[in-house]
């Protein structure tokens, strides 16, 4: 790590990963599966982006906000001229006009926000691997039936794979953070869940989860006739809900 070279903002969420097994094990995951283009969100002291602009025959971007890492990572890696967009993720256009992955240690104060609008781009991104805090890497993967299961897994799942690959620990980062991290890979799905639309399907996910203590009779009484509110399955509650129930009970929405 090139410490001295730079600061360390905590206004931006800044933790630099330093473990080489850990980021070895993040490259090889990434590795798994061919692409053309590589957007690396957060490159804060290049502890990635130095193996990442090695990979032969690839486009590569990144996107980093903080103006000292931008000056930092041009002068550290020359390669990286023109390569680096100097904005947040959250504010950015499209980076490439066909499929490009996206991989990160991403700042954890945005995190759950960076997973949304990969959302938006999902017909463009086939895989994702981040560095996440634990406690949302495990909610993005959580199966039905926990607490930690909620929209954040509802949403992402009908169109993305999910594994909790690993564990990383705060002394593997500078500085440490106070909460353990943890990685995930998002693989496209070939056949999305098959919903009456998307927008009903994220309303309907929202309004169960939004009061996930009550039924879903009396979270979702808004959304479906008195006649449909009859189904046995309303007197569940959100959390025990497969994403192919929700899918299902947006043909029957009014």
């Amino acid at each position: 790590m090139f410490v001295s070279m730079y600061t360390l903002k905590k206004s931006l969420g800044q933790h630099f990963l330093k473990d080489e097994n850990v980021i070895g094990d993040i490259i090889a995951a990434l590795n798994q599966h061919p692409f053309d283009n590589l957007l690396e969100v957060g490159p804060g002291g290049g502890a990635l982006t130095k193996h990442l602009v090695k990979i032969p025959n690839i486009n590569f971007k990144a996107v980093e906000l903080d103006d000292e890492k931008v000056q930092y990572l041009q002068k550290q890696y020359p390669v990286l001229k023109d390569k680096i967009i100097h904005q947040s993720f959250l504010d950015i256009e499209k980076p490439f006009d066909e499929p490009f992955t996206v991989i990160g240690n991403f700042p954890y104060n945005i995190s759950t926000q960076i997973l949304f609008k990969v959302l938006d781009w999902k017909d463009e991104v086939p895989v994702v691997i981040g560095m996440f805090q634990k406690e949302v890497a495990e909610r993005a993967a959580a199966a039905p039936g926990g607490k930690i299961y909620g929209v954040l897994s509802a949403l992402i799942q009908p169109f993305y794979q999910i594994e909790y690959l690993f564990d990383v620990p705060p002394h593997m980062f500078n500085p440490p953070p106070q909460v353990m991290s943890g990685v995930i890979r998002l693989t496209r799905k070939t056949i999305p869940l098959e919903v009456k639309s998307e927008r009903a399907y994220k309303n309907l996910v929202k309004t169960a989860f939004n009061q996930r203590r009550k039924t879903l009779r009396n979270a979702l009484r808004g959304l479906f006739d008195a006649e449909e509110l009859k189904d046995p399955i309303f007197d569940k509650r959100a959390e025990v809900l497969s994403i192919d129930d929700f899918a299902m009970l947006t043909f029957k929405m009014r």
